[in-house]
């Protein structure tokens, strides 16, 4: 009997573990297991027509928010051209509410509940070799008549051990652009209403010395990143330390691996090991969600933010760990005014991504069962999204929504990270006032009704400066102009200033004929003929001397005197995809 176990990934680079997990632990026991990946952005009728053609008997699909209504749609056309096919659907989208699931979808046969290792492996045994009773087999709803059976909850596995390692030597090449996931843990500490992972109570590990193992096995293969999916990383610092310690040890030099992690939970002796890592080795993602403590209290989060800020912090100034915080609006007790004071005090951190992300009322989570407390109202079809709350109206969510779009587009891209620190070091005293107070201009100008490319976005925060009449519009320009060239080798847009003086190209170049001019700016280039050289840097001149500012965007004194910047563009002397800067002495 052939078996398929599949899933619908939200993008390409995307894969998914728990099919792996579920593929590894019976793939012996029967030989016919087979698994295939698609996408939600795949056409449907590719889909169901590569499964068909597959002839197979079982069809088992993994299930989560972004994916359920386009597996829905694909079950129940895949009953209609093989009616006897038996499909089985698992995943958190269904396991909460399996009865719903199986009266308004005739096409699913069984919903496997839980943790699914040993409940698929039990009804694969029922479904091909006809072993054991479909009723007493745990973790399991089905369809009897018209009736649906709950068989009782699966004790979670005690001994994580004991589930072979997902990947295999051929998952490499086929995942070589994916992001690949692990875990080194199940379950999470903490009991945050939002969150899933708060209906497992308790953590468990997988043995350090099979992680070990495992990781090796990644760091051989030199895959790009690993992100583990692990809910609180570092609970156990025996544990998470002694993992970093051993990548830290191991490192091929390429690898990124991405933790999710509690900052307050991390002491001295794992700060000052994190200061002398590799840059771009780790990643650390740290959710703040809230700054409000009744707002923390009410989601049961604990989280000591002055800690956390004094980790986040230190953590910057290493310059080697790439830092994603977030945020969640929706929350309770968190009104628009008070999201914003949250977003002040978490952008202040300067992490390298700041996420604005919204409520999403899960199935199983807690605060679900407590909406009419708060007077939610969220989105009925997936990813059930709040619209408001008692605390915030659905007007002032939009403006929520208008500050998210210019934060990813300004902020995260890091293309404006000069221009941002100039308007918060002299224009504006709150970032989340800038960001309301950008997106309400973009909206009035109706910015919002198309795409714009990179090159249309710095023009329009300049056009933006200008509309509202803020002083120092000549800096500011050359400010921007910084920005655009270190992402973008010239030739410059011909809204930003131009200042090339009579022969300056050949004053460049005969600077870069000068040894010892090479030695002292550019020294990685010793040795190489200046015409190769100006095929990777660019010179350009200033009206001000952004000497100091470069240095510190808060300085004051940017004083009105023509200079020139050196930009080095080669991607290894680049730091966050920017180029080098230096000010050289060119006379003109």
């Amino acid at each position: 009997m052939k078996v398929l176990l599949t899933t619908l990934n939200s993008k390409h680079i995307h894969s998914n573990l728990a099919i792996r997990y579920l593929y590894s632990f019976c793939k012996e026991e029967f030989p016919e297991l087979e698994l295939r990946e698609f996408t939600i952005n795949q056409d449907p009728d590719y889909c169901l027509a590569e499964i068909y053609k597959g002839d197979y008997q079982v069809a088992c699909f993994s299930c989560y928010i972004w994916n359920i209504t386009e597996t829905l749609r694909l079950i129940n056309n895949l009953k209609k051209v093989q009616p006897n096919l038996i499909i089985v659907l698992g995943g958190p989208e269904v396991s909460f509410d399996p009865e719903v699931a199986l009266q308004h979808n005739p096409a699913v046969d069984y919903i496997i509940l839980g943790e699914g290792e040993i409940t698929f492996q039990e009804l694969l045994r029922y479904l091909v070799k006809k072993q054991g009773k479909i009723e007493e087999l745990l973790g399991l709803a089905y369809r009897k008549g018209s009736q649906v059976q709950l068989t009782g909850t699966r004790p979670l596995i005690t001994d994580l051990g004991r589930l072979p390692f997902p990947y295999e030597k051929r998952d490499i090449a086929s995942l070589k652009n994916k992001i690949i996931y692990y875990e080194s843990s199940r379950g999470c500490p903490f009991g945050c209403s939002y969150c899933l992972s708060s209906t497992i109570h308790g953590v468990r590990f997988f043995p350090l010395e099979r992680v070990k193992r495992d990781l090796q096995f990644f760091l051989d293969a030199k895959v790009k990143q690993v992100k583990f999916v692990d809910r609180t990383f570092n609970v156990k610092k025996s544990h998470s330390l002694e993992i970093m310690r051993y990548l830290y040890a191991h490192d091929n030099g390429y690898t990124n691996f991405h933790f999710e992690i509690t900052a307050d939970l991390l002491d001295e002796e794992t700060l000052e090991f994190l200061k002398d890592v590799r840059p771009g080795l780790f990643q650390f993602e740290i959710g703040v969600q809230s700054t409000n403590p009744a707002t923390l209290q009410a989601i049961r989060r604990r989280m000591d933010f002055q800690k956390l800020k004094m980790v986040v912090e230190r953590l910057a100034g290493y310059k080697n760990i790439h830092l994603h915080l977030d945020l969640i609006a929706g929350l309770p007790y968190e009104g628009f005014k008070s999201f914003k004071n949250s977003f002040d005090q978490v952008y202040a951190l300067k992490p390298d991504n700041l996420q604005l992300g919204f409520l999403k009322f899960l199935k199983g989570t807690s605060i679900r069962e407590e909406r009419e407390l708060h007077g939610y109202v969220y989105r009925d079809e997936p990813p059930y999204e709040v619209l408001a709350n008692r605390y915030i109206g659905f007007g002032e969510m939009l403006r929520l929504k208008g500050m998210e779009a210019m934060l990813e587009l300004y902020y995260n891209s890091h293309h404006f990270d000069y221009s941002l620190a100039y308007l918060m070091h002299n224009i504006y005293q709150s970032p989340a006032g800038f960001f309301e107070d950008f997106s309400r201009y973009w909206e009035e100008q109706g910015l919002h009704h198309a795409a714009h490319n990179q090159i249309e976005l710095y023009k329009i925060l300049l056009d933006f400066f200008r509309y509202r009449s803020f002083p120092g519009q000549k800096l500011f320009a050359e400010v921007l102009k910084l920005d655009y060239l270190c992402r973008h080798k010239s030739p410059l847009p011909p809204f930003l200033p131009q200042l090339e003086p009579e022969d300056f190209k050949n004053s460049c170049h005969k600077f870069l004929q000068i040894k010892e001019n090479v030695a002292k700016f550019l020294p990685a280039y010793q040795g190489q003929p200046a015409k190769n050289i100006m095929k990777q840097v660019h010179f350009e001149v200033f009206a001000y001397d952004l000497t100091e500012f470069l240095a510190d965007p808060a300085a004051k004194n940017v004083p009105a005197k023509p200079t020139v910047l050196l930009f080095d563009y080669n991607p290894e002397h680049q730091r966050n995809g920017q180029a080098r800067i230096c000010k050289v002495p060119i006379v003109f």
